[in-house]
């Protein structure tokens, strides 16, 4: 019966622990895809993404977080400056974060995009602006009098004119300049590409969040690995000293045999627990490090021990009120929204005339020494009368894409006080799981202590022992998962109020 129950808590508590690290991968990118998720991961379930705009795939960071392969787990690796093959460095939890502020690849990614999204806009400007160009020409020519119908009267004394003017060359030196002087639909793209421009620097905050909340998560998640670890080896030692302790009893002839058999399972079940345990906790190592931008064969150690620690000074109310003030990503919707709002008005400036300037000025002549001042100045007007319906379509489309970006931001409002709202639940949930948690982990342990003392003085039988030493691993496991719980719901309320990069260490109390 012993052996039945070790087998069977080493099966859930190995394969809990093997499928962890696989669902704390989904749920980060879950939640980079503006997902709404439950705090604790391993409540998960996978949803169905909500729809992407083909078009904002290369500037947000919520869309790109959907890929296949999400760019926020992955980071350009870097060698820690003074550290040599097999050193093992220091990591705290700022520290992790700020290497994933710098080294991880969905934030390289949104800098770039924003780099794109500049260009665009300085390109818009250039239309804006004048034109001056220099240009010089050397040309050599031959006149049909006929192509060009040049008619003279016949001179007298002459059977009549040639057919060509004959050959001549002659130069030509000149500086030229345009200049649109009204063009209210270049005026209205360059505000558009401007607001898009704002928009993608703020997603760069938003970013920002993201490699913190997932930076983060990944930190608890190996935190927790190593009090598994610890965990399992006190219980190895604890089992290996009864087992020692039975075999003696038995030898004495004081208890039977089964107790010493049911205390070796017991020890070998700890042993394999532990096994277990560090296997995980090195490939949850091997996941913060590459979300950091650390090298696979880095080796380092954990320096902050996150304990339980209330909030203090934040209610519901407050938070939504500031998610709302501070979350980047719903100040780029808005700015957005600005975008398709000046776009509406480029595309309806069309029917209006557009006023331009041309000149230019220079020199010319069959050669340098006798160059004549030459110029030109030209003012251009144009009026569309008729287009076949293109003006109407654009505005249209623009008319719909400017209602589509409103309703998405009306929406994101809504989802950033869910999003706080539900954060919230499950911190208050997971804090009143952590307090039981803990009370049942010690009640477990004086449970074991009395179990062991009475088979020491031969009161009852190994069985009770094993039974207390599996409500012991129980508890254990399941005050670091309450705890882990809570401190993921401490970093998601972080993500959801915005500015998650400040926040996570104090909101997690690491030390």
């Amino acid at each position: 019966m012993s052996a039945e129950m070790s087998q069977e808590s080493q099966y859930r508590a190995g394969g809990g622990r093997r499928t962890r690290v696989g669902i704390l991968l989904i749920w980060t990118a879950a939640v980079a895809s503006g997902q709404t998720l439950p705090a604790d991961p391993l409540r998960f379930s996978v949803a169905t993404p909500r729809p992407i705009n083909p078009a904002e795939s290369t500037t947000n960071p919520s869309a790109r977080a959907t890929q296949s392969q999400n760019p926020y787990l992955g980071s350009v690796p870097s060698k820690v400056p003074g550290t040599t093959i097999g050193t093992t460095i220091e990591l705290s939890l700022q520290g992790a974060i700020e290497r994933g502020l710098r080294y991880n690849l969905g934030l390289v990614e949104s800098s770039q995009a924003s780099a794109d999204v500049r260009a665009g806009r300085m390109r818009a400007l250039a239309a804006l602006l004048p034109q001056l160009e220099a240009r010089g020409r050397q040309g050599f020519d031959d006149i049909s009098y006929k192509e060009i119908g040049l008619k003279l009267p016949p001179i007298p004394g002459l059977a009549g004119l040639p057919p060509t003017t004959g050959g001549f060359g002659y130069q030509d030196a000149r500086i030229s300049l345009s200049q649109s002087v009204f063009n209210a639909p270049l005026r209205e793209q360059y505000q558009a590409q401007k607001s898009a421009e704002q928009a993608s620097v703020l997603n760069i905050k938003d970013s920002r969040d993201v490699v913190a909340l997932a930076v983060g998560a990944a930190y608890l998640q190996v935190a927790a690995s190593a009090a598994r670890v610890e965990t399992a080896k006190a219980q190895l030692a604890s089992a290996q000293e009864l087992d020692q302790q039975t075999a003696n009893r038995v030898k004495s002839e004081v208890s039977p045999e089964i107790d010493s058999l049911r205390a070796q399972v017991e020890r070998q079940s700890a042993g394999q627990r532990l096994t277990n345990a560090a296997n995980q906790f090195e490939k949850d190592k091997l996941t913060l490090a590459r979300i950091t931008g650390l090298a696979v064969d880095q080796k380092f150690a954990l320096t902050d021990s996150l304990a339980y620690r209330p909030l203090a000074g934040v209610t519901n109310e407050t938070a939504t009120a500031e998610a709302l003030r501070s979350r980047a990503d719903l100040a780029s919707a808005a700015a957005i929204v600005r975008a398709a709002e000046s776009t509406l008005r480029a595309q309806t400036a069309q029917r209006l005339p557009v006023v331009s300037v041309n000149a230019d000025y220079g020199a010319g002549g069959a050669n340098l020494g006798n160059f004549s001042q030459v110029y030109s100045v030209s003012g251009n007007i144009s009026v569309p009368i008729y287009t076949g319906g293109r003006i109407r379509a654009d505005i249209e489309q623009a008319r719909a894409d400017l209602a589509r970006k409103q309703a998405e931001y009306e929406d994101l409002k809504g989802r950033i006080a869910y999003d706080v709202r539900v954060a919230w639940l499950d911190l208050s949930a997971s804090e009143s799981s952590v307090k039981v948690a803990e009370g049942n982990k010690a009640l477990a342990e004086r449970a074991l202590i009395q179990s062991q003392d009475r088979f020491a003085n031969g009161v009852t039988n190994y069985l009770e022992v094993v039974q207390a030493q599996e409500a012991v691993a129980a508890s254990g496991d399941n005050y670091i998962e309450s705890l882990y719980s809570f401190n993921v719901a401490a970093i998601s309320l972080a993500r959801a109020m915005g500015g998650a990069d400040t926040k996570i260490e104090q909101y997690l109390g690491a030390k």
